[in-house]
């Protein structure tokens, strides 16, 4: 299934062993990892083609779903389930009720879905029509269009009830909204330490000798850039308290730059080592977030809109734009601090690319095994 800007297969939970190892060789084999164009395998060659869902019915209390996000990477052999993608997400409903999972209740159906690796919990809603039969399905065609995604889709809707310190276990894990840290061979560098849902690193760009408006192929060819990244991401994800995130896919590094295109801010994120061809969902909360946060470095640069009033309470609408486009993003605020961010809620697209068995090759008095997808 195609989440957002993302892609990978999605197993019913049942289906996979019970066992962390033995679920991470089959999802290894699965994917094709480690191999740099994953031809073994139904990876992409790339991170953003490189991951997996895991769904489940729910067990929690007000929860229809739970989903376990994994990460993989396509010269890895690791199977990384600390972290969230939001983009990914997108696409857990549809799989529900595609099978039989979730039962749809209209025109629209919503749930709760809960994100396992993180303990987050997203209100989800997607278009369910009635077929000639009768029948409810997943609408997938629409008109709802994503930058980083060709053509338009019908609309999923999410919208995030508690994503502050997910993984890093505050929103502000150094609490400070602004710190100075010393990287070895790069010096000192103002920095903003944040996980709003994914935990950011958010950078001035001119901070790191880049502009902040290079390309997705200036970035990944440059070899100086990309080692001044990695050295603070090294150093943040001490300070961040994630210990040593060398072999981790975070915290998502964010060079930030002014809005060029009518934005509220100018974003190149690195998942951790690769461009991100936009920007992931919940890194986009995490970055607008920053960006409404008095003395961040996003702050600094970002050009906000102004808050408004609705019956929810005040809420600001942020353009966060990236490579492909931009990325919207409303943020609702504390009525009595409007610093606060408090929910989040933005669009997505999903769609259903195809359905089936994934042969895994198995010990030698087994040769196959299948995991259905």
């Amino acid at each position: 299934m195609r989440g957002g800007t993302s892609r990978g297969p999605f197993f019913d939970a049942r289906d996979l062993p019970a066992d962390t190892a033995s679920r991470d060789a089959v999802l290894l084999a699965v994917m094709g990892s480690p191999d740099p164009l994953q031809v073994d395998g139904l990876g992409g060659g790339h991170p953003l083609t490189s991951k997996v869902g895991i769904v489940a019915p729910g067990t929690a209390s007000g929860v229809h779903v739970e989903w376990t996000f994994a990460q993989l990477q396509p010269d890895s052999d690791r199977v990384d389930t600390t972290s969230n993608c939001g983009n990914m997400l997108a696409a857990v409903l549809p799989f529900a009720i595609e099978t039989g999972m979730v039962a749809p209740t209209g025109d629209t159906t919503t749930a709760r879905v809960l994100t396992r690796n993180t303990g987050a919990v997203a209100e989800i809603t997607v278009e369910t029509p009635a077929g000639p039969d009768g029948q409810r399905f997943v609408r997938y065609d629409g008109d709802t269009r994503i930058d980083g995604v060709p053509g338009t889709a019908a609309p999923v809707r999410i919208g995030f009830l508690d994503t502050a310190g997910s993984v890093a276990g505050s929103l502000l894990p150094t609490g400070n909204v602004r710190d100075t840290v010393d990287v070895a061979g790069v010096g000192q560098i103002d920095v903003t330490m944040i996980d709003n849902g994914q935990p950011l690193v958010i950078v001035d760009a001119r901070d790191l000798g880049a502009t902040g408006a290079e390309s997705l192929e200036e970035i990944d060819t440059d070899d100086a850039l990309k080692a001044r990244v990695e050295a603070l991401r090294i150093v943040t994800g001490h300070a961040m308290g994630l210990g040593d995130v060398t072999a981790k896919s975070y915290p998502k590094m964010t060079l930030v730059s002014a809005p060029r295109n009518g934005g509220a801010i100018c974003t190149r994120s690195l998942i951790p080592h690769r461009t991100h061809r936009s920007i992931g969902v919940l890194a986009a909360v995490t970055a607008a977030t920053a960006a409404v946060l008095p003395g961040s470095v996003a702050y600094d640069l970002a050009i906000a809109p102004p808050v408004t009033a609705t019956a929810d309470g005040p809420e600001t609408t942020l353009s966060v734009e990236h490579p492909s486009g931009e990325f919207s993003v409303t943020l609702g605020l504390d009525p009595d601090d409007p610093t606060t961010v408090i929910r989040s809620a933005l669009l997505r697209t999903a769609r259903l690319i195809m359905a089936g068995q994934a042969m895994v090759p198995g010990a030698a008095d087994a040769p196959t095994e299948k995991a259905s997808a």
